[in-house]
C-alpha cells in the first residue's frame, strides 16, 4: 500500500488574497507592516466613544465592544485572566452607569 500524501498547505495570506479586490490586497499589504496593538486599541476607543455619543441606547453592542477592548488591552499588557476579568467588570459597570444617566427611564425598571 502506498503512503498517503499530505494535503497541500495553503498559506493564510494566499488563501485570503484570492477573495480580495485589488484595493483590499493593497490594504492587506499595508496592514502587514503594522506592529503591535496600540493603533487598534486607540481605534476601538474612538468607535466606542462615538457609539456612546450617537447611539447610547445600543448598550449590548457597547458591552461587546468593551469586551473586545478589554481583551485587546489584556493581550497588549499581558494581564492575568483575573485582572482581565476585573477590568471587564469595571468597564461594564461604568457603561451601565453611563447608560442609566443617558436613558434613566429604561434602566430604572430592570434593577
Amino acid at each position: 500500500m502506498a503512503p498517503r500524501s499530505r494535503p497541500k498547505v495553503i498559506e493564510p495570506g494566499v488563501f485570503y488574497r484570492q477573495v480580495l479586490s485589488q484595493a483590499q490586497r493593497i490594504k492587506l499589504d499595508e496592514a502587514r507592516q503594522v506592529e503591535g496593538l496600540d493603533e487598534e486599541i486607540a481605534l476601538l476607543r474612538v468607535h466606542l466613544s462615538q457609539l456612546v455619543q450617537e447611539q447610547p441606547d445600543k448598550l449590548e453592542l457597547l458591552l461587546k465592544g468593551i469586551r473586545l477592548l478589554v481583551h485587546a488591552v489584556a493581550v497588549r499588557y499581558r494581564l492575568s485572566p483575573q485582572a482581565e476579568q476585573d477590568l471587564s467588570k469595571s468597564l461594564a459597570n461604568v457603561i451601565r452607569e453611563v447608560g442609566g444617566l443617558l436613558m434613566p427611564e429604561e434602566s430604572s425598571g430592570d434593577r
